[in-house]
């Protein structure tokens, strides 16, 4: 596993990170690991849609897939590689009553030969990575040696683990309460890679400036963040230089907001709504004088009929 690529990722964020989202980082930092949302198995196999639809631009991005039957994910997988990406994650970090019906998320923790068994099946079909995304435990089953008995019941299978540094109560938490209730534990995912120095391990959980991925990057491989990347995403526009060592000129919010014009185009013509893209683009003005009058602008006008470029233009007029 190339562990440059997972160095810095963005979190696969269900009704977030959506290819317009995904398109739009992009322009921000060319480095950064992007994820899809968490699509299913089902959704993949017998939906409607083409749900492993993605950007060429994208590059490069994982498919994150929810599902717990070895050979349906097996499928997926290989659709998946088909279609160009670079990665499959599978989720075993969900806590969600959606997830958890379908048997699979956080749950799956507590099914170390299952999840092994899917990730041996999708490797054979594939020659990119699988690599699992999961958190420090589930429910009473939150003990380190429960931690190190799951990720070697893995290793044959897999080398790269993401680690939400928060375990998940599987029932009497909601998925909101789940991110932020159970406290975090930074230095049992620290000792995951002290104590297997072959395993390539990235963070994630409640991290939200460059000082604390640096901080982080000294005892793991790789750091995630979700929510902040997503809220704030001018933070991604230092990512290439301060965390990858890139030289590329950091962009600034307005000229990355013209350089969506030509993809808010081609995707106008495929019959998109404007608001569905320019909504993950709303806190890139975030703490500059104008940006409430910017997203209020968007909020009110970029959902009408026939909306396109010219509203975008006219909502950056109140930028300062």
């Amino acid at each position: 596993m190339n562990s440059k690529k997972n160095k810095f990722s963005i979190a696969p964020m269900l009704d977030w990170t959506d290819k317009h989202c995904r398109y739009f980082h992009r322009i921000l930092t060319k480095q950064t690991l992007l994820y899809t949302e968490m699509v299913t198995t089902g959704a993949i196999l017998f939906g409607k849609g083409d749900y492993l639809a993605f950007n060429n631009e994208e590059h490069p991005v994982s498919l994150q897939l929810g599902g717990s039957d070895p050979k349906a994910l097996a499928q997926c997988a290989k659709l998946a590689q088909e279609r160009g990406y670079d990665e499959i994650n599978l989720n075993v970090g969900c806590p969600s009553d959606r997830v958890q019906n379908g048997m699979f998320g956080a749950c799956l923790m507590g099914k170390a030969d299952l999840v092994a068994n899917s990730i041996a099946l999708m490797q054979d079909q594939v020659d990119i990575p699988v690599t699992v995304k999961t958190r420090i435990g589930i429910d009473d089953l939150d003990s380190y040696d429960f931690l190190c008995q799951f990720i070697e019941k893995l290793m044959p299978y897999t080398k790269t683990f993401i680690v939400h540094a928060r375990k998940a109560w599987l029932s009497g938490l909601s998925p909101k309460e789940n991110r932020e209730v159970p406290p975090l534990d930074y230095d049992r995912v620290y000792k995951l890679k002290q104590d297997y120095p072959d395993l390539t391990i990235a963070i994630n959980g409640g991290i939200k400036t460059i000082d604390e991925i640096k901080h982080h990057l000294k005892y793991v491989d790789g750091v995630m963040i979700g929510r902040e990347a997503y809220q704030n995403p001018l933070l991604l526009t230092e990512i290439d230089t301060k965390i990858f060592g890139t030289h590329t000129p950091i962009i600034d919010p307005l000229s990355a907001i013209r350089a969506l014009y030509p993809y808010i185009e081609q995707q106008l013509m495929k019959g998109a709504q404007l608001n569905h893209i320019m909504r993950h683009t709303l806190g890139i003005f975030n703490g500059r004088k104008g940006a409430r009058q910017w997203r209020r602008y968007l909020s009110e006008n970029a959902h009408k009929q026939g909306a396109g470029v010219e509203v975008v233009e006219q909502a950056l007029t109140f930028i300062q």
